[in-house]
């Protein structure tokens, strides 16, 4: 096995991004992390918030929110999804990610490493991360910095024994022995017998020893992953135009995708709540719902659809949060691609769905549609408009009824162009003109039109129609009619 830890000692901190600089969070009168100006300033954990503000006046502080701590830990190990589905949430600040069986997919321990470590800075927070065969060594390893990268078990006496003993959290009557046993890193430790350790600070301190040298097991309950997907984000200011929205929605949408990952699924659609500030005339959240023609879990596909629809969405008031809502996902559908992957599913970011999706943003979902066959002889009633998504490859099979009249039909050939309403010809010596004479290559093809249908224009009991092929003289290939009110051209060949 192998464990990759993720600690953020600045984790209460970075749940209010919209504290300015310096900033502080204090529980019961005392500080609990501050940012780098306060620090620089003098103002560490512990101190009191009283000589906290004598250091620096302007001192921004707020009290702990533990609520947002773990909402956002929850938050982190859903985008670490992503990466595995075997990972540990250790409230408060630290997630583990058991990471073997992700090696050859992300390239390697050290690119997984840095791949993890860089998006969990997108995400917004600056973790302390560390590799190692055992939980608790990638724990400690992560708390207390220097060499992150531990791969073997041979190696962990030797990379254990530089750290502090603070990354133990012992309590502080135990922590003080050590010292007065002349102890100064777990090196120390490592070499004193074990039995007087445990004789002097009991069984505890030994196994936990054992269990990060991998001498002793250590089961971790696994974080379970909601049904669904539910989550919200603080903005650290107001945003007033929409399109602005799109970089902290991204956070949501990795998180989203990484949840997915681990469910095996996609989705096909997804709503956007943007929350507004309050005031004397509060606005309702504005809703915004984001439908896919295919499942998805690719967050650039989600991002690029969802900022064509902010361009032209309109905010009637400020925005200072966002949320986003997710059903249960569905099963993806496998694509083929090429051998050499020129020509695969999605090449240069245009596949039909991507497609598909981007127009229906720009245009509305009612001004984008496909056309499908209809079993009927009467051309004008021969097609119906269908959803779009019928072109991304997701169609239902046709009817049986369909296809098997399609199938027995001995109709003619059918143009691409087909007229709204049929143009009336003029006749000469017999023969029908459009720009010239025009040449008969194939027909007559008798079609009666619907009498029955009472939608029919001019269906003065049974009205029939001869078809023919014709060329003009500019070689254009016409569909034209004979009636008892003379020639018609209803369709123009590509």
């Amino acid at each position: 096995m192998l464990w990759l830890a993720l600690h953020l000692p600045c984790l209460p901190l970075e749940v209010f991004p919209e504290l300015p600089s310096p900033s502080a969070i204090v529980d019961r009168e005392r500080v609990i992390v501050a940012d780098r100006a306060a620090v620089s300033a003098g103002v560490v954990a512990g101190r009191r918030l009283a000589e906290a503000r004598a250091l620096l006046p302007d001192l921004a502080v707020r009290e702990r929110a533990v609520e947002r701590e773990q909402a956002a830990l929850r938050r982190l190990a859903c985008w670490a999804g992503g990466f595995t589905s075997e990972l540990c949430c250790l409230p408060p600040s630290m997630l583990l990610l058991e990471v073997a069986a992700s090696l050859r997919l992300f390239g390697g321990a050290a690119k997984l490493f840095a791949g993890v470590v860089a998006g969990c800075i997108a995400q917004g927070h600056l973790p302390q991360a560390a590799l190692a065969p055992t939980p608790l060594a990638a724990q400690w390893l992560a708390i207390g910095g220097g060499d992150p990268c531990c791969r073997t078990l041979d190696e962990l006496p030797h990379r254990l024994g530089r750290l502090p003993l603070s990354v133990l959290a012992l309590a502080a009557a135990d922590e003080a022995r050590l010292v007065s046993f002349g102890a100064r890193s777990l090196a120390d430790l490592l070499r004193w017998p074990r039995a007087g350790l445990a004789r002097r600070l009991g069984p505890g301190l030994l196994a936990d020893l054992a269990r990060a040298l991998g001498e002793l097991p250590d089961p971790r309950r696994r974080f379970v992953f909601p049904e669904f997907f539910a989550d919200r984000l603080e903005l650290p200011m107001r945003v007033e135009h929409a399109p602005a929205l799109g970089w902290a929605a991204r956070r949501l949408i990795d998180a989203l995708c990484g949840w997915l990952a681990t469910r095996g699924g996609g989705i096909s659609e997804c709503v956007f709540e943007f929350g507004h500030e309050c005031g004397a005339r509060q606005q309702p959240a504005t809703v915004l719902v984001l439908g896919f023609a295919g499942a998805t879990r690719d967050p650039e596909r989600i991002s690029r659809i969802l900022g064509e629809r902010l361009q032209r969405l309109h905010l009637p008031a400020a925005v200072e949060g966002i949320g986003l809502r997710a059903e249960a996902p569905t099963a993806l559908v496998g694509h083929s691609r090429s051998l050499f992957a020129e020509r695969g599913e999605g090449a240069g970011g245009q596949s039909m769905a991507g497609l598909l999706e981007r127009l229906q943003a720009r245009l509305g979902d009612d001004g984008v549609h496909a056309l499908s066959a209809v079993a009927e002889h009467r051309p004008e009633n021969a097609w119906r408009r269908v959803a779009a998504a019928s072109l991304t490859g997701g169609r239902s099979p046709p009817s049986p009824f369909l296809a098997a009249a399609l199938r027995h039909s001995a109709a003619g050939p059918r143009p691409l162009c087909l007229l709204a309403q049929p143009q009336a010809l003029r006749e000469q010596a017999g023969r029908p003109q459009c720009g010239g004479p025009l040449r008969l290559l194939a027909g007559p093809e008798r079609i009666e039109s619907g009498w029955w249908d009472a939608a029919e224009p001019d269906a003065l009991g049974d009205v029939c129609r001869d078809y023919f092929v014709a060329i003009s003289r500019r070689d254009e290939w016409l569909w034209i009619f004979r009636c008892r009110s003379g020639w018609f051209l209803h369709g123009v060949f590509a």
